[in-house]
């Protein structure tokens, strides 16, 4: 678990203490603020394409041996970010990152269901958000300290000394479990490609190439149906389109998507609010985001512990309500808003995200077979990602639009919010329709 957890930590730390720096880099490098979320996007983008080819080629490699060259490959990244002075560069240097980051991540929650008997996943689901509330909570903090005192280079390379310990704790990971199969090249490029089309479309729209980044879309859309007509025909498929058909785990991806657009665009859109709407400096925007990770690390290993007794939808709805409201509150804040004013509002935020996202993947996990437990964690991570990457898209187009330093971001996200409550409700719904019963409904929903 430590061997992981540090492994964890690292890419959760790398990718939160650079949103505290985003309006520090676009004045450095002369960027526009819509621009400067390209730095989110492409480090997420990159992570989006390659986790399921990865999670795909680690049950062929065997997952600890994937995991450890992940790690080796983000330490190269990150020292090239120290020799940065453009744009370009940097976002050369963080899709370099992001590659050593999605090897490891594509295994990670395979890796969790290997060392944690059934009966106990969803608190293994619990410990791992906590590791992952304990590192956001840090990050906002470690990255507006390092902006205010040093180049805004460090932020980028602050976490990579945890690969360093991962590394050293490698042998304590699972032995590789090896599947013979063949390996899925074209699938994994195509995959690859779609998830590229797709979001790399939505991103050129947002600054301003509104038919190229459309026509990039739709060809997405197209290469995503002929993608999964060819998959549906294939025993090992890159893209799960087999766990993806089974109503809870399809059903549980959509809830995760929406809540991580919901609560990214909250950690990427009030740093520009907070700063250039209301004033504040970029470590005190730091310690003002504070506040939800930490509820998080409260609220994350209770939920976790929960969802092994209480069917995930009680919790995920009830969780979903408390979110809303929260975003709805932060959307309308009163003039020139205390530190108070902020935090209290984004701890209730925190307090319903945490109650959704520790038994909403406890279902995604502990429901796929065993032997496509790397897919399923893939499919979770890319949950996350894709959730979080269109965050960063839908912020950067209000931002384009001179909206986003209103409270269009968060009632956006609130209405996702609503969104993903109602796929909690209709997966539960699906589940009583089919004969389950109060036990089974607390192992499957």
């Amino acid at each position: 678990m430590v061997g992981i957890s540090f492994g964890n930590a690292l890419f959760v730390m790398d990718g939160a203490a650079a949103i505290v720096a985003l309006p520090t880099i676009a004045r450095e490098l002369g960027i526009g603020a819509g621009e400067a979320t390209s730095i989110i996007i492409v480090y997420q983008l990159m992570l989006v394409m390659v986790l399921l080819p990865f999670a795909n080629m680690g049950d062929r490699i065997g997952h600890r041996t994937l995991y450890q060259i992940g790690q080796v490959v983000y330490l190269f990244a990150t020292c090239s970010v120290l020799f940065v002075d453009s744009f370009p560069m940097l976002l050369v240097a963080r899709a370099g990152q992001a590659l050593g980051a999605g090897m490891a991540l594509s295994v990670s929650a395979a890796m969790l269901r290997e060392i944690y008997p059934a009966r106990l996943l969803g608190s293994a689901m619990g410990l791992n958000s906590v590791v992952v509330a304990s590192s956001a909570a840090i990050a906002p903090t470690l990255g507006g300290w390092i902006v205010a005192h040093f180049d805004w280079q460090w932020v980028f390379v602050a976490a990579a000394p945890l690969a360093v310990i991962s590394l050293g704790l490698g042998r304590t990971l699972p032995d590789p479990f090896k599947i013979d199969r063949e390996p899925e090249i074209l699938s994994g490029i195509w995959s690859a490609m779609t998830f590229l089309l797709v979001i790399g479309g939505i991103q050129i729209a947002t600054h301003g190439g509104a038919v190229i980044g459309s026509l990039l879309g739709v060809m997405g859309v197209i290469s995503a149906f002929l993608l999964v007509m060819r998959e549906r025909r294939r025993s090992n498929p890159v893209l799960p389109v087999d766990l993806l058909a089974k109503p809870v785990i399809g059903l549980s991806a959509l809830a995760a998507i929406c809540a991580f657009v919901a609560s990214g665009s909250i950690l990427i859109s009030l740093p520009f609010r907070l700063e250039e709407g209301f004033g504040y400096t970029p470590d005190e925007v730091g310690l003002l985001l504070l506040p939800f990770p930490m509820t998080m690390l409260l609220v994350a290993p209770a939920a976790g512990w929960l969802s092994d007794r209480i069917a995930p939808t009680k919790l995920g709805v009830t969780g979903m309500v408390l979110a809303m409201s929260g975003m709805l509150l932060l959307a309308f804040l009163p003039d020139g808003p205390t530190p108070f004013d902020v935090s209290w509002r984004l701890s209730l935020c925190a307090l319903g995200f945490g109650l959704f996202f520790a038994p909403n993947s406890r279902l995604l996990i502990g429901q796929a077979p065993r032997e496509r437990s790397a897919a399923a964690g893939g499919l979770l991570s890319t949950s996350r990602l894709v959730g979080q990457a269109l965050a960063a898209a839908l912020v950067g187009i209000l931002l384009t639009a001179q909206l986003g330093l209103g409270p269009w971001p968060l009632v956006l996200a609130s209405g996702l919010a609503l969104v993903a409550a109602a796929c909690s409700l209709a997966r539960f719904v699906t589940v009583t329709r089919a004969g389950g019963t109060m036990a089974s409904l607390r192992n499957t929903d």
